[in-house]
């Protein structure tokens, strides 16, 4: 041996001793392969040190993207199903009129106003149209948007009204039900699969429903799970207790897995470690596309601030006396009157309140729960902090930013005026890529620690954001905590910026392959930074 290669063999000397150590570590590490990781759970962080926290991050507010004032739409509409579709987006809802007021007159609206599905289209997920489908006839026409009715199909009372529509990605589906969805039948009381070739002209799977154990009354929905191979579904349930009363108890979520969309097992009831027990009325649960094995659900909380007692359906209209006791708070809210009117034919109708949560799983039943609101109630305005407000559409799509140069954002789309007018219209909402938590430290500093973790990759790259004065760095572990030779801290020159994408650079380039498949642990020390997610690429 040369003394180039002795010097060169003594100074890899402490790499390869690390790179053995690691090799024969019996410490049990999560094999992450080489997907992107969020900070929408816990699930990989070990330590937060310093003031290091995962921070929640909002949503924006843009325009409304859909005025829902259309003859057979109506102030109750929602339930928004949003997907991309190759170069189109589609969108499909609940199209309806309802008047809180009285039920009779609720009844007579149902007899020329039943709940109807309506479909939407846009090119961008932000330009929307109602195109003029002459599918079904409404007071004489068929130029609207409607792509089915509630009624009688063979023996089953179908509810359009409560629409779940998705374009089905598993390969084996038949291209007679390319298009998947669940509606609700009423009769017999349950979830209906229905089938389309082009996501407009609908038939059903079944004659009857096959899902058949949940309240329903809410977006029931299922879809195809890529990453895991098979479908799952989720709806509304009542956690009863020990009362014999359906409708007492804590609104829940309840699913269940198949492999053919008509026969489902697995059933399970949504947990929630750590997290209280709250009224959830949606779900809206759907693999990430940039991270399918995460499912990230948007539930809406249904909040009640003035009643303080059981969450029992039976309870009747509030009298003017028992309004006039309402808090400050509750009075000072927008559209007082609409809401006395609402709270006389049912006093939730006027107190009771919505907005949406985040929460992640990775295995579909136990659920990382954020308790701050993801998307609460906004700065008060006509058509806000009523019932029926925030529920976010089944999903999220991808869109342009209007910032030239920009990357692609998330867009979400919220309901407002639920019930406050003749009409209610949808907003649309942006986010970051994976912009739903990050974890976060000011100025002063803090440090994410992950467990031991097995990757597979040459590089690794992160989506960030810092000030112009903040920094990232990147320190390589063992599976003790120990520094790589190569990979410590120092080795790591601060990256600072706000990227989507960033590679990772340490003193001796960007390859980690040497790293591949060992039990390691990412140490993320930030000065007023965010850290949104990381994947080794």
């Amino acid at each position: 041996m040369n003394l180039r290669s002795i010097i060169s063999y003594t100074a890899a000397a402490p790499f390869l001793l690390a790179l053995a150590e690691a090799a024969n570590s019996p410490v049990t590490a999560v094999d992450i392969g080489s997907r992107r990781e969020l900070f929408v759970d816990n699930a990989l962080v070990d330590q937060l040190k310093g003031k290091a926290e995962l921070r929640l991050h909002r949503p924006v507010p843009r325009e409304i993207s859909l005025v829902h004032d259309a003859l057979w739409e109506g102030s109750g509409t929602g339930y928004h199903s949003v997907f991309q579709d190759g170069d189109k987006y589609r969108m499909y809802y609940k199209a309806y009129e309802i008047s809180p007021l009285h039920e009779a007159e609720s009844k007579k609206n149902q007899e020329v106003h039943p709940l109807f599905c309506a479909y939407a289209e846009s090119d961008d997920g932000i330009h929307w149209r109602k195109p003029e489908l002459g599918l079904y006839e409404f007071n004489g026409s068929k130029a609207n948007n409607i792509v089915m009715v509630s009624g009688v199909i063979g023996k089953v009372d179908v509810d359009a009204g409560h629409p779940a529509v998705f374009k089905d990605d598993n390969p084996g589906a038949a291209p007679e039900a390319r298009y998947k969805a669940m509606f609700r039948s009423r009769s017999p009381r349950g979830l209906l699969p229905f089938k389309s070739p082009d996501g407009l002209h609908w038939s059903p799977m079944s004659d009857a429903p096959v899902i058949t154990d949940g309240a329903f009354d809410s977006e029931n929905l299922a879809f195809w799970d890529a990453e895991r191979g098979f479908y799952r579904a989720y709806w509304r349930y009542f956690d009863r207790g020990t009362s014999a009363d359906p409708y007492i108890g804590v609104r829940g979520i309840r699913t269940a897995t198949s492999k053919d969309f008509l026969h489902w097992d697995n059933y399970a009831d949504l947990q929630y470690p750590d997290a209280p027990r709250t009224h959830l009325y949606t779900n809206q649960v759907k693999p990430y596309h940039r991270a399918p094995h995460l499912l990230i659900g948007f539930p809406v909380r249904y909040v009640e601030r003035e009643l303080n007692g059981a969450m029992d359906d039976s309870r009747g209209p509030a009298s003017a006396e028992k309004m006039k006791e309402w808090s400050a708070s509750m009075r000072a809210l927008p559209e007082l009157e609409h809401r006395e009117m609402r709270a006389s034919a049912s006093e939730r109708y006027g107190t009771a309140l919505t907005e949406t949560l985040l929460m992640a799983s990775r295995d579909g039943v136990s659920f990382q729960r954020w308790q701050e609101a993801f998307l609460p109630p906004g700065i008060e305005r006509v058509g806000t902090w009523n019932y029926g407000n925030q529920y976010v559409g089944w999903h999220l799509v991808e869109t342009k930013s209007d910032l030239e140069g920009a990357p692609n954002e998330l867009s979400l789309y919220a309901v407002e005026s639920y019930w406050t007018d003749h009409s209610s219209t949808l907003r649309r909402y942006t986010l970051r890529l994976d912009g739903f938590v990050s974890a976060q430290a000011p100025m002063s500093g803090g440090e994410l620690i992950t467990k031991p973790l097995r990757f597979r990759g040459q590089s690794l790259a992160l989506n960030f954001s810092t000030s112009a004065a903040g920094s990232v760095r990147v320190e390589i572990q063992d599976a003790n905590g120990r520094p790589l030779p190569g990979f410590a801290l120092e080795d790591c020159p601060a990256i600072f910026g706000d990227a989507i994408e960033r590679g990772v650079t340490w003193a001796k380039g960007r390859d980690v392959s040497a790293l591949a498949g060992l039990a390691v642990r990412l140490r993320f020390v930030l000065n007023d930074a965010d850290l949104f997610a990381f994947q080794f690429k």
